[in-house]
């Protein structure tokens, strides 16, 4: 698999697909070594599909310093450079759609269209549920309040009466497999650390992009009113909710046939 020395980071990177190249920036915690990701998804059935260890995390280079939005942002951007790529649909998910608002008001030019899922503008706007309070917990007892707050369908008994699920919650969280690599526990304290401080809400007027917006109903870390926030504030947004909660991609089988549809639209419109 891949690694590319970039003008900021010593990056590893998967590419898959064919067709108009889209960029996707990862979630918190994001790592390509944890299957399935984006790269197993149907969007590399229609277009060509970048995606990449961000900064502190999975195999890209887990820096001392440098730990802010902007440098995400500039990441990306480096990467596309290294790359040879101009230009790119961008899907930025959870803290990658933090990331991705970052990298629109900075890089504007490298953007054809945007998409935003089950995230949150910052500041006034409103802000995604502060993950690193959650670092304190225990394997078990992380999982089960992220189900919780994935979800808000899922209560207390739902817990109790299905702990399979809590075990694959858990399963996905794991991080002792590689917490023995340099710099493990810097770079997801980093991203922690960064995530606390995302704030686009007085900016995001200024992505004139077409922007898509997607989340689900009962997302209770990037909340649907955050998402309504947003819709108002982006000169060309179109808003979706779906019948999930945060991981409402794999929960309905539509999205990936939205996504692709907004893509390949003349307008924001087309993803409705």
């Amino acid at each position: 698999m891949p690694f590319i020395q970039t003008s900021t980071l010593h990056t590893y990177y998967e590419m898959a697909g064919a067709g108009a190249p889209v960029l996707v920036l990862s979630g918190t915690g994001g790592d390509l070594r944890k299957k399935p990701t984006i790269m197993d998804s149907p969007l590399t059935a229609g277009f060509r599909v970048l995606s990449y260890d961000q900064r502190g995390l999975g195999q890209s280079e887990k820096p001392e310093i440098g730990y802010t939005m902007q440098a995400y942002a500039d990441d990306a951007a480096a990467l596309m450079d290294a790359l040879g790529l101009e230009s790119a649909h961008v899907l930025g998910l959870s803290f990658g759609g933090m990331v991705a608002q970052e990298f629109a008001l900075a890089h504007p030019d490298r953007i054809k269209k945007l998409a935003l899922f089950c995230t949150s503008p910052g500041g006034a706007g409103g802000a995604s549920y502060p993950l690193d309070e959650l670092e304190h917990l225990d394997l078990e007892a992380r999982a089960s309040a992220m189900l919780r707050l994935g979800d808000t369908r899922i209560d207390a008994d739902t817990i109790i009466a299905m702990p399979k699920l809590v075990e694959m919650t858990m399963a996905r969280l794991e991080r002792s497999d590689f917490a023995h690599e340099d710099g493990h526990a810097r770079g997801i304290s980093g991203q922690l650390a960064a995530r606390k401080t995302h704030d686009c809400w007085a900016r995001l007027e200024k992505i004139t992009c077409p922007v898509w917006l997607a989340g689900g109903r009962f997302d209770g870390i990037a909340l649907p009113q955050s998402m309504q926030n947003m819709a108002t504030r982006l000169p060309d947004a179109t808003l979706k909710f779906y019948d999930g909660g945060h991981l409402f991609m794999v929960q309905d089988p539509d999205v990936y046939t939205d996504l692709a549809s907004f893509f390949r639209s003349s307008s924001a419109g087309g993803a409705a």
